[in-house]
């Protein structure tokens, strides 16, 4: 698996766990269980699972502040969830460029979003890489 398919997993996990309202390991396991065969990503895919349940609340704080006027639980749930990913990658994995976070969550946004997604988002992600550098 690439890490544009895993990242794909991700968001459709997050999409899952945010309409059930349930970010436990067992409804990890489940999404892994019925969703994904064995992963050459496995690492990328553990670390962001737990920088994603550990810092979700910063995450979406991130999301709201860089987001003009909107709070997180009115997001679609999908944008919703590609942005979280994206933001994971951003704010807490230094090793991938912000480039290729913000250009797999527009892809994904493209895909699987409405028409403005990919607008939206390319707009969210800036603003926190840029608010993120105006704190460094």
């Amino acid at each position: 698996m690439r890490r544009s398919e895993a990242r794909e997993h991700l968001m459709q996990m997050l999409f899952e766990m945010e309409v059930h309202e349930d970010y436990s390991q067992d409804a990890r396991d489940r999404y892994e269980t019925n969703f994904m065969e064995t992963s050459g990503q496995r690492e990328y895919m553990d670390r962001m699972f737990n920088i994603i349940t550990e810092h979700l609340k910063d995450i979406d704080q991130k999301l709201e502040e860089s987001s003009d006027r909107w709070k997180v639980y009115r997001l679609a749930k999908v944008d919703l969830a590609i942005l979280r990913v994206a933001a994971a990658e951003l704010l807490y994995m230094d090793d991938i460029p912000a480039s290729v976070s913000i250009n797999e969550a527009v892809e994904l946004a493209k895909k699987y979003g409405t028409d403005k997604s990919g607008r939206f988002i390319n707009g969210v992600l800036g603003k926190v890489v840029k608010e993120k550098n105006a704190e460094n």
